[in-house]
């Protein structure tokens, strides 16, 4: 696999035009760093790491849901590994006029962009939310 936050938000996508409560995704530390800022901004209920069905290591993601509508309305993946995308502080991009969330990864780790701002880093945009 050559993009593993790429399948992560592909996966949640997936999950979420189904109806489904959990999703599960292969384990690495950038995508439990990830699912840390989705729930820190409360897009996501929790995840935990499990065994997967092929025994490897997985992270179990809980969506959440809103009143039968999923929290996250769009989840774009802005950094790819045929074309990086690095922001300095003051051009890390605003999310639907500030409604939403960039996901940076950043010197002092992957945090939210206004994170970020208020840190004074800048880094690697890796996704988009709203």
């Amino acid at each position: 696999m050559n993009d593993p936050i790429g399948d992560m938000l592909t996966r949640i996508r997936n999950a979420q035009m189904r109806g489904k409560s959990t999703v599960e995704t292969p384990a690495s530390n950038l995508r439990a760093w990830v699912l840390d800022v989705l729930k820190a901004e409360g897009y996501i209920r929790g995840y935990e790491a499990v065994t997967g069905k092929d025994g490897h290591p997985a992270l179990e993601i809980g969506l959440k849901y809103l009143e039968g509508t999923p929290v996250i309305r769009e989840l774009q993946r802005v950094s790819t590994p045929g074309r990086r995308v690095y922001a300095g502080v003051k051009d890390i991009p605003l999310v639907r006029q500030g409604l939403g969330i960039s996901v940076v990864s950043t010197p002092k780790g992957v945090m939210s962009d206004a994170a970020a701002r208020n840190a004074n880093v800048g880094g690697e945009v890796l996704c988009t939310v709203f």
